[in-house]
């Protein structure tokens, strides 16, 4: 079994990333599995390359390791572009010339969560249509969904379903500066890496039918997926870089690392006490069941 850590290095780890580490890296080592670490430094904006090196100092700090080098995406453009050329001789793709507002308003929400589901009115303009609009507009490319439910069971989550045309829409694989989007970029790389096992926090769960889906179309292999409850800040906001919300540089001021894995194994159910304890004395505690399924306030 192999697990990995996927950051995305675009600032300081706050508690809720600290949080899906520690899991993940228990998950995976209390069976004696690998752990991969691979830097998700797609966006060119976002990310930086001291970030990156502070989430190894972090992790390392915290008392987590992995196998091997660290992988960064940034320098495996060449393998996604790969990717993108099997869907587009699959023509399963098609540009997009939609501003954002025009996305917006061409969407419907998205249930309950405020996302919007893209209605696919570009991959109905015809080829002259096409050819007029790029004259002015660089595209973006989406997938096309098909009506199609997807289900599988998740490892805390339990059973979860979607219909990728309803639910999903048409979402984009390469956006329009040239970089390949988050969905196509994960499932290429988990693949390539042997990953079985797939643990983050459950803001992720909505994507993972449609990562299901492009690994059939790839003809890859699925990992299994554990989808943790979210930790929240005291006022019941979702931890954010951008506000600076419990980043860890801060909390290094309060504790120490094993004070900090103590308070984390608590809210997580593998001990009875906030009490200091390394990664390490944490294994033979380690229990699935024993794991929370709602999100939690961390105080």
């Amino acid at each position: 079994m192999t697990g990995r850590f996927a950051p995305s290095p675009s600032g300081r780890m706050h508690m809720g990333n600290l949080w899906s580490c520690l899991l993940a890296w228990l998950a995976a080592r209390s069976v004696g599995g690998g752990m991969v670490l691979r830097l998700e430094d797609l966006d060119p904006d976002r990310c930086r390359p001291e970030y990156c090196d502070q989430v190894m100092r972090d992790l390392e700090w915290l008392g987590l390791d992995w196998d091997g080098e660290p992988v960064y995406q940034s320098k495996r453009t060449e393998v996604y572009r790969r990717a993108f050329q099997t869907l587009e001789q699959q023509d399963v793709i098609y540009p997009c010339f939609c501003t954002r507002a025009e996305r917006l308003a061409a969407s419907a929400p998205h249930r309950s969560d405020g996302a919007v589901v893209y209605d696919g009115r570009c991959g109905r303009l015809r080829l002259a249509e096409r050819e007029e609009l790029s004259r002015t507009r660089r595209p973006s490319w989406r997938v096309r969904t098909p009506e199609r439910v997807i289900a599988f069971r998740d490892l805390l989550q339990g059973d979860y379903k979607e219909d990728l045309k309803q639910d999903c829409g048409d979402f984009i694989l390469r956006r329009s500066d040239g970089v390949f989007a988050y969905q196509l970029a994960v499932v290429v790389d988990d693949a390539a890496m042997g990953i079985t096992q797939v643990v983050r926090g459950s803001d992720l769960l909505s994507s993972t039918p449609r990562q299901l889906w492009l690994q059939e179309r790839l003809n890859l292999p699925h990992p299994e997926y554990g989808h943790l409850p979210l930790l929240l800040a005291p006022d019941g906001r979702r931890l954010a870089k951008r506000d600076r919300d419990l980043e860890l540089g801060r909390l290094q001021e309060k504790y120490t690392a094993p004070e900090l894995v103590g308070r984390l194994a608590f809210a997580a159910g593998l001990t009875d006490r906030p009490e200091a304890i390394s990664p390490r004395e944490l294994l033979p505690l380690f229990s699935w069941e024993k794991l929370p399924r709602e999100d939690l306030v961390w105080m």
